[in-house]
């Protein structure tokens, strides 16, 4: 096997080890890339239960399966994925969890996918807005460019100082927003003032709880 060269980076699946082993190969100047790229690196984690973002992005809750059936109709949601009692029962308490925090919320959005629209709705959170610009463009259901753009027109538009709003969405959307990866019912908070997003946990209402 042959060495690698100096450029090497510290991917998020080495460890901190592999990365001292660079700088004792390659020297001081290394060292302190490969620390750097470790911390641009790393997957983000779950942080505590803080509310201190200006976007709560919320992957919808439980859906077994993946994508969609053939016979996809936005209008029609027996042609969908949609919740299972599970999922219900997820989004419920993610409703309290985030009703506990008093955020005085600015507006709930939604996508137009019946999944999300009832993750939005069993949150209980106040009147739910439709918006197309968080629909799934996984399997090309929506235009992904256009899709963003207009998700990111609406994030512009909001005011940076304002109160939190929530939009519930897909996977893809929060992944090619905030660039994490969050499971069914996973939430991410995205503060519009410097673009920094992390995930929230919502751990303790997963369905064992």
């Amino acid at each position: 096997m042959t060495d690698q060269p100096a450029s090497i980076k510290c991917q998020s699946k080495l460890s901190l080890r592999h990365c001292f082993m660079v700088i004792l190969r390659f020297g001081k100047l290394a060292a302190l890339l490969s620390i750097l790229l470790l911390a641009v690196n790393l997957p983000v984690r779950a942080d505590d239960g803080r509310f201190d973002g200006t976007v709560i992005f919320l992957r919808h809750a439980l859906a077994p399966g993946n994508g969609d059936p053939a016979n996809f109709n936005l209008k029609d949601c027996q042609t969908q994925r949609n919740l299972d009692e599970t999922g219900r029962m997820q989004a419920r308490g993610i409703g309290k969890r985030i009703a506990a925090a008093n955020l005085n919320l600015a507006g709930v959005y939604s996508s137009e996918w019946c999944r999300c629209l009832e993750t939005a709705l069993l949150l209980d959170l106040g009147p739910v807005t439709p918006f197309s610009g968080l629909n799934s463009f996984y399997e090309n259901h929506a235009p992904r460019d256009a899709t963003l753009a207009k998700l990111q027109a609406k994030l512009d538009s909001l005011p940076r100082d304002g109160a939190p709003v929530i939009m519930v969405t897909h996977y893809v959307t929060i992944q090619a927003i905030a660039n994490i990866a969050v499971p069914s019912g996973g939430a991410v908070l995205f503060d519009l003032a410097t673009g920094y997003a992390r995930e929230l946990s919502l751990l303790a209402f997963s369905p064992a709880h």
